[in-house]
């Protein structure tokens, strides 16, 4: 079964802080690491920073969409603490003595070659469910000295990672929604032990934004003018920094595929696994059935079946009846 948090309609920003805790409970996948960050240079640690000047990331051209972003998240969560934003190169490998390498396997061509090489150990992550590992490395490619690998399993894997490595720095998953401070550190040094959380204990672990009217709606609607891809960006953005991966998002008047055509494309690129709750079978929002014509009497309308039966994909139903209107039966669920 999924572990939730439940939003409530307390208050509005807040309300994704009042249980937010809850979701680092789903076991050893939330586990805290014990710092391996520190602001002391030493000679066999990894500088990742040194005098506020950071060292260049790297992400292979052929990498998850979402890998990519999230490399971008960590480049602007370095430029938080150090004052300085490191090179991100997404394609060629820059030139560089030390270098962050970032990769998920089979996917990323620099990392699969390190474990070819059997320079990275990645037999306590291959084949894993989310899983990663960072790991310091020397002499890893021609040119380069030393290198913090980042490995993970699958895109989450690689994703879990590179926001381990965030937190590690000390930015907190909350920076955002709860305003947590960042301290200026402008040393930043890894130790060059291999860092793993291990598999998640619980295979599903999310978010369900329930009750949300009239806070949350109202301040949604006043910050990103309603429950769009605006303000589901930031909701992705904190599953994922919380190691979590799935989400019933809001449904009081809402239909997240019918609403924004972004949401779903973005949970798709962010790798959050979007769900639905009490009422709402097959992807389908009940405020669709409002709109489009569905449920009378509580029975559905006969030319409704088709589209909700095929996935969207049927002659008949809302999109045959309705196409005067947006239609829901493009609606796609993310893939695992």
């Amino acid at each position: 079964m999924p572990r939730f948090l439940s939003l409530v309609s307390i208050l509005p920003r807040r309300a994704l802080i009042i249980l937010g805790a809850l979701l680092l409970a789903a076991g050893d996948a939330a586990a805290q690491a014990a710092p391996y960050v520190t602001d002391r240079a030493e000679r066999s640690r990894f500088a990742l920073a040194a005098g506020g000047r950071p060292v260049p990331l790297h992400v292979s051209a052929g990498e998850h969409a979402g890998v990519v972003r999230a490399a971008r998240d960590l480049r602007a969560d370095i430029e938080r603490v150090t004052g300085a934003a490191p090179e991100l190169a997404v394609g060629d490998v820059p030139a560089a003595r030390q270098i962050v390498l970032v990769g998920t396997l089979g996917s990323d061509p620099v990392i699969d070659g390190l474990v070819r090489a059997g320079k990275l150990n990645v037999s306590a992550v291959a084949g894993k469910w989310e899983t990663f590992v960072l790991q310091v490395i020397e002499r890893p490619l021609p040119g380069v000295d030393r290198a913090l690998v980042i490995a993970g399993s699958d895109r989450r894997g690689t994703i879990f990672g590179i926001y381990e490595l965030s937190q590690q720095i000390g930015v907190s998953p909350w920076y955002w929604w709860a305003d947590v401070p960042v301290r200026h550190q402008p040393e930043l040094h890894v130790s060059p032990a291999r860092h793993t959380l291990g598999e998640p204990a619980v295979r599903y672990r999310g978010i369900f934004i329930n009750d949300e009217a009239p806070a949350l709606s109202g301040w949604a609607r006043e910050r990103f003018g309603g429950f769009n891809h605006q303000f589901y960006e930031k909701v992705f953005e904190l599953i994922l920094r919380m190691r979590g991966n799935y989400l019933w998002p809001a449904m009081w008047g809402s239909a997240f595929y019918a609403d924004d055509p972004q949401n779903a494309r973005l949970a798709d690129e962010y790798g959050v696994v979007i769900g639905t709750s009490h009422h709402e079978p097959m992807m389908r929002a009940h405020d669709e059935w409002r709109r489009f014509g569905g449920a009378v009497s509580g029975t559905m309308r006969p030319t409704t079946v088709p589209c909700a039966r095929s996935g969207g994909r049927g002659s008949g139903g809302w999109g045959a009846t309705r196409a005067s209107s947006p239609s829901p039966c493009a609606a796609t669920a993310t893939s695992p």
